[in-house]
């Protein structure tokens, strides 16, 4: 009776699957912070695309890891055609197809050896407008390596409208552009500074969110659709369910919400513990993103939670 008169439902067509492609290794290397994630092979991520595929999630975000000496203060990995992401792009490509979405990140952090999502100013400061130039240049990299969806993630100022304005421009007008449009300030990005190698020292604060303010994220999401935002994101998701509401009552455009290396971290830490049931926390907490308005939820856990759907 509960089942039948359920008013959510998760379905793996919902779900997206974050993974992490490193260069120059030849085996998987385990996340401490993140039990069961790993940072992939070119060979093992074709094989995670494959059973994310084979167990009906929708799409795959993928995160290049270039080797540290590749990392430099531009970011260069990130818009050579044979840097990690691009590849790896490729191959999910060639062994997928578009039986699933291939989403990318399209963000600078990974590949500068200062570790910020732009380039710097002779100050030290994140230049937003030279950022966008670079932008522009990995949404065209990344979509002539095949990918179906870019993520722009940095949250500088324009870059939606500048990255739509350079697929468009180099004919890829039918590539996505999903908009990192709420992404905050937040303690729960931890492991993932692990999972891609991170150079940062210090934080982000000038450019990502506030974690005390709901209208700034809102007056993003009018810049991001005025700009031609295909698709919204919040990040993270479970502290900022308020706000996924408020987005998805807004607007009638898909919404995605990313459940981020620290929400997963904790449920596995505390299930490790003992302190709680471990699979009944994982749907509990999609079930309450999907409650809050999401249409789209980013998981480590979507492989293996669309199987048990």
């Amino acid at each position: 009776m509960r089942r039948m008169v359920a008013e959510t439902r998760l379905h793996p067509a919902e779900l997206i699957l974050p993974a992490f492609v490193r260069e120059g290794i030849g085996e998987p290397v385990p996340i401490s912070a993140m039990p069961g994630v790993v940072q992939h092979t070119r060979d093992t991520l074709r094989k995670a695309a494959v059973e994310a595929r084979e167990a009906g999630v929708a799409g795959i975000m993928l995160f290049g890891v270039p080797e540290d000496d590749k990392k430099d203060a531009a970011g260069t990995a990130g818009t050579d055609p044979d840097g990690i992401l691009q590849v790896a792009i490729r191959d999910v490509k060639a062994e997928v197809g578009d039986e699933l979405v291939i989403m990318s990140d399209l963000c600078l952090d990974e590949y500068t050896d200062h570790g910020h999502c732009g380039v710097l100013d002779s100050e030290g400061r994140v230049d937003n407008d030279a950022t966008l130039e670079r932008y522009a240049e990995m949404a065209q990299v990344q979509a002539d390596a095949g990918v179906h969806v870019v993520g722009p993630s940095g949250m500088m100022d324009g870059q939606v409208g500048v990255i739509r304005d350079a697929l468009d421009q180099t004919g890829h007008e039918d590539v996505s552009v999903l908009a990192y449009t709420a992404k905050y300030a937040s303690a729960f990005y931890g492991p993932f500074r692990e999972a891609v190698g991170s150079s940062l020292q210090g934080d982000r604060k000038t450019y990502q969110q506030d974690p005390a303010n709901v209208r700034e994220s809102l007056r993003e999401l009018s810049l991001d659709l005025a700009e031609g935002a295909d698709m919204v994101m919040v990040k993270p998701a479970l502290p900022y369910l308020d706000i996924l509401a408020k987005v998805a009552e807004s607007v009638d455009v898909p919404v995605a919400a990313y459940q981020i290396s620290g929400e997963y971290a904790m449920v596995e830490a505390a299930a490790a513990n003992g302190w709680i049931d471990r699979d009944r926390a994982i749907m509990e907490t999609l079930t309450g993103i999907k409650r809050a308005g999401a249409n789209m939820i980013l998981t480590y856990w979507a492989t293996e939670v669309a199987r048990q759907l």
